[in-house]
């Protein structure tokens, strides 16, 4: 049973040794995966026993939902503060990349993309709660894309939530191939067309509406 700090709510070292596990867990899914990693890999760098670490996390599969829980607060966070200081749509989109550059830049994965690589492999409570994280990316894209289209900012065809998901695993798949290549610009790259793309379709309606229409009858003198 957890110890309390008899408010009947886990003592500061409970929570400060709970916190150091899951930032460690955290690096490592991030680097190998999850089934590239045990306990006796954590117990070895914070320097305590693996009953230590079932005492917090009886289960691997526990520690895993939790680090999905976590990452999904703390990137629900980086969200609404895109939202609340985000001028248009545009550059809320830049900064929704920025997310996932700054993952790169410390030489680590999208912990839930790379958790979607193992999905087969993973607890059933860990697998909903992974599509819980990509169900929540695809709604805040979708709202983004809406409110840039109607902007002005955009113009794709078909729905905002079938367009976010395309940008959805986009992104996610070029962090993947850039870091195949130990490539972090390649990522940036990619994503700079993934948002280019966004406005192709207004550049093509713009051109058409310039061009003179093919029904207009040549008056040119014979």
């Amino acid at each position: 049973m957890a110890r309390t700090n008899g408010n009947g709510k886990p003592s500061q070292v409970q929570t400060s040794a709970k916190q150091r596990i899951l930032d460690v867990a955290e690096r490592l899914v991030q680097t190998r995966g999850f089934n590239g990693f045990s306990y006796a890999d954590i117990a070895e760098e914070l320097q305590v026993t693996k009953a230590g670490l079932h005492y917090h996390f009886p289960a691997k599969g526990e520690l895993g939902r939790a680090l999905i829980e976590r990452y999904q607060l703390v990137f629900g966070q980086a969200l609404e503060t895109i939202d609340r200081q985000g001028r248009g749509a545009r550059e809320k989109l830049r900064r929704y990349v920025g997310l996932y550059d700054s993952v790169m830049r410390n030489n680590r994965m999208c912990l839930c993309g790379m958790l979607a690589a193992e999905y087969a492999t993973l607890p059933a409570p860990m697998q909903h709660e992974l599509r819980r994280f990509f169900d929540a990316n695809e709604v805040w894209l979708a709202a983004a894309l809406e409110e840039g289209r109607r902007a002005g900012e955009f113009a794709f065809r078909g729905p905002a939530k079938q367009r976010a998901r395309s940008v959805l695993g986009a992104l996610e798949g070029a962090m993947l191939v850039a870091r195949t290549y130990d490539d972090g610009p390649r990522f940036l790259n990619a994503a700079k067309h993934v948002l280019a793309d966004l406005c192709v379709e207004r550049a093509t309606q713009a051109a058409q509406r310039a061009r003179p229409s093919r029904d207009v009858a040549d008056t040119r003198p014979t």
